[in-house]
């Protein structure tokens, strides 16, 4: 059995610290280099290796994977919905060249596995509101949902043309307490945490019935890793799994931050990002995730919010 070394770009993001971390309780601290343009995220000092690089830097990128001896790639860089409506040509360039660069890269090296995260925000205001199926119309309306629409296309054309192993899941909203959100629209069932714990009050940025799929932090590394170590035979979307966790409105959010802190106000202001989020789904039917390799959630919005709050207050 070939000792499996892993590289993971974009370490020092929202995801990336904590799958750098998981992925080395895994395969042990030296198999698991980190590396991301930002400087290494302090969660991640200490604990392994990193490397500071570029993804757009194709060259410089194909050394490192040359000379660390790199069996898989996770490639977690990304510039997301929020952030990208604000320099949709950036946006652009690094997610799709990011994406192309490693695609090459692996078909080269013959590298075991690649994975690489879209998103609902491929999803569009002409898509089920309810119970998004994997298969339906997707029209995304973000430079973000449509660099994630041609990337899962991508992948889908490395796998059957060249063989090359890439995997995929659709993530919704993520909520975390270990890292900083990165400029997403369902920033706000992060930060609203912080704002409850510091001043008991919040004041959202969506409307207070926006309804959108999320998922819990330690169920996305565990889908993420559940998905790439499943047997190839059982993955038979190459584009992009659908996978959820939980659907909820900020109102929903605020009542059980409210059970835990009582007093807790929040108000509404919705801004540019109201417009982003009505154009994705509600909630998501990731029925095909669960039946190829056994997706299961964990976390309900009750038992995130407990846990949240015990981790967050100071």
């Amino acid at each position: 059995m070939v000792k499996e070394k892993i590289l993971v770009i974009g370490a020092s993001g929202q995801i990336g610290v904590e799958l750098t971390l998981a992925l080395r309780k895994i395969y042990g601290n030296s198999q698991v280099v980190a590396s991301d343009l930002r400087e290494e995220n302090p969660l991640l000092k200490g604990t392994g290796p990193y490397v500071s690089m570029d993804v757009m830097n194709k060259e410089m990128l194909h050394v490192q994977v040359i000379r660390q001896g790199i069996t898989q790639i996770y490639l977690l860089a990304a510039i997301l919905s929020a952030t990208g409506e604000k320099n949709p040509n950036l946006a652009w360039s690094l997610n799709m060249q990011g994406l192309l660069n490693v695609l090459d890269i692996a078909r080269e090296e013959k590298i075991h596995k690649v994975y690489w995260p879209s998103s609902i925000a491929v999803f569009g205001p002409t898509s089920p509101k309810k119970d998004c199926p994997q298969q339906t119309i997707i029209e995304p309306i973000t430079v973000y949902g449509i660099s994630k629409y041609a990337g899962e296309f991508w992948c889908n054309y490395y796998h059957h043309r060249f063989g090359v192993d890439v995997r995929s899941l659709r993530y919704p909203g993520l909520i975390s307490y270990k890292s900083a959100p990165g400029g997403g629209t369902t920033d706000y069932a992060v930060e609203i945490f912080h704002e409850a714990i510091e001043e008991n009050k919040y004041e959202c940025f969506l409307s207070s019935d926006t309804y959108l799929p999320m998922m819990y932090m330690p169920d996305a590394i565990r889908a993420t890793i559940e998905l790439m170590e499943a047997p190839s035979s059982n993955i038979k979307v190459r584009t992009s799994y659908n996978v959820s966790g939980m659907s909820f409105s900020p109102a929903e959010i605020a009542t059980e931050i409210g059970k835990c802190l009582p007093g807790f106000q929040i108000s509404y202001k919705p801004d540019y990002r109201q417009s982003i989020a009505d154009s994705w789904p509600q909630s998501i039917d990731d029925s095909v995730a669960r039946n190829d390799w056994g997706w299961k959630e964990e976390f309900t919005l009750k038992t995130m919010t407990i846990d949240m709050l015990e981790n967050l207050k100071p």
